[in-house]
């Protein structure tokens, strides 16, 4: 299988106006898009499209309303004249477990042959509303390691500003998986680090078992650890930044990696 799971650290790190950190672990499943079906009778514990100790849902991810993640791909790269003949779809994500997930960041790596093409960086805040940054591959680099950059357009936190910039470092998983994203304020100053970084495990139903039976409320400690840093963030005197409610997703192309 091309499919892969990774027992994950996320890190969340503030520097400005003042230090905050916390992080959690998860796992995360690197999933090849046309083995979803395969997956789902393979591996007893997991399914596509059906509650169970694991599951991958449509639902979560592209249109959100249950339209394939590969439609939505291509009509996107499309959209942005990203070209491809054979296109292959990855997707990193968080797993729903008993059927709940929330992906405050999943990564979609679009390759063409077996060359990556684009990336869709899908972003949630806990509102789920949902933002999508693109970039292409034009310039054909064959790198295991990307860096890029944009400006922020969606918005997460409430106590970080809107006027800021995302510097990106992602790391095609393989045996490890690894992504840092660094947010910078007008002046340049690092505000945040988040990090995803794991190593690779066994894919079976033992494995899934195991993780649950010893962190059986994890999505759920997710989401209540977001909340409970937000109030200490409010505590410690962040300055609050009011949101305009957005009436759909959105999507924005970011240019090249």
């Amino acid at each position: 299988m091309e499919t892969k799971l990774f027992f994950c650290k996320v890190i969340h790190e503030r520097f400005i106006p003042f230090k905050n950190r916390f992080k959690y672990n998860v796992l995360s499943i690197f999933i090849d898009y046309d083995e979803i079906n395969y997956l789902s009778k393979k591996i007893f514990l997991f399914s596509y499209n059906k509650l169970n100790l694991f599951s991958f849902n449509e639902k979560d991810h592209g249109f959100r309303d249950g339209q394939l993640l590969n439609e939505y791909v291509k009509y996107y790269l499309k959209e942005n004249k990203i070209k491809f003949n054979h296109l292959k779809i990855k997707i990193l994500c968080f797993p729903r477990i008993l059927g709940y997930v929330f992906n405050p960041l999943s990564v979609i790596y679009c390759f063409d042959n077996n060359r990556l093409i684009s990336i869709f960086y899908e972003v949630k805040n806990t509102p789920n509303e949902q933002h999508t940054y693109i970039f292409a591959n034009k310039k054909k680099l064959n790198k295991s390691i990307l860096n890029h950059q944009c400006n922020k357009n969606f918005y997460v936190s409430p106590f970080i500003e809107m006027n800021c910039k995302y510097k990106f470092n992602n790391k095609i998983p393989n045996d490890r998986v690894s992504i840092i994203i660094e947010v910078f304020d007008q002046l340049k100053n690092k505000i945040l680090l988040a990090s995803q970084t794991g190593k690779r495990i066994k894919f079976n139903s033992f494995s899934i078992l195991k993780y649950v039976l010893f962190n059986p409320l994890v999505m759920y400690k997710i989401i209540f650890l977001i909340l409970y840093q937000s109030v200490v963030i409010m505590f410690k005197g962040g300055k609050y930044y009011s949101r305009k409610q957005k009436k759909k997703n959105s999507i924005s192309f970011e240019g090249n990696i």
